[in-house]
């Protein structure tokens, strides 16, 4: 389906150039002299790349239909991560590759959502927060008293992030999977 440009949004998926790309944010540009154009950030969703283009105000661009579908994080099988849709029930095998930044998070059971183009997995949704069990904490230093103190904790995926020395091993916190920092207690 093809539309102007000038009936873009922000987090609209175009394929624009050959790409499929997500709009970050765009500006509508009306010079004193020439004709009006269009600024646009795109996020290209097969590398990820932000690149900013103009665009005049004449071009169409063609809309991409993207599926999200809502599934469930079941296990690890070598490189593969099975997730099966929560409302099928069917499962699917997602390479490592696709999902490298959100692998720290994943955890048996947890819903996400998976978006996929034309068949081919774009990304993985985590929730904004999660909650974890902490399985090891470092001691706290002797003396450290400043103004936020925190201490190393391994959650149950394995990954490390900051804590507050109240928190111990064996506590459920909720962790930010943006930024993967501590956000309180569970």
């Amino acid at each position: 389906m093809n539309i102007s440009i000038n009936d873009i949004k922000n987090g609209m998926t175009i394929i624009i150039d050959g790409k499929l790309c997500m709009i970050e944010d765009f500006q509508h540009v009306k010079p004193g002299k020439g004709s009006a154009f269009m600024r646009i950030k795109l996020r290209n969703l097969k590398t990820g790349a932000l690149v900013e283009n103009t665009y005049n105000t004449n071009v169409t661009v063609e809309k991409a239909r993207i599926d999200r579908l809502p599934m469930q994080f079941l296990y690890v099988d070598g490189n593969n991560y099975v997730f099966m849709n929560t409302e099928t029930y069917d499962q699917m095998e997602v390479s490592k590759d696709k999902i490298a930044d959100q692998i720290k998070f994943l955890k048996e059971g947890l819903d996400v959502t998976i978006t996929m183009y034309e068949g081919d997995i774009l990304g993985l949704t985590l929730p904004d927060k999660v909650e974890y069990e902490i399985t090891e904490t470092t001691d706290a230093a002797k003396g450290n008293s400043t103004n936020n103190p925190q201490k190393d904790a391994t959650i149950e995926t394995g990954y490390v992030i900051k804590v507050p020395l109240f928190i111990n091993a064996g506590e459920h916190i909720l962790v930010t999977t943006e930024d993967g920092k501590y956000a309180g207690r569970a």
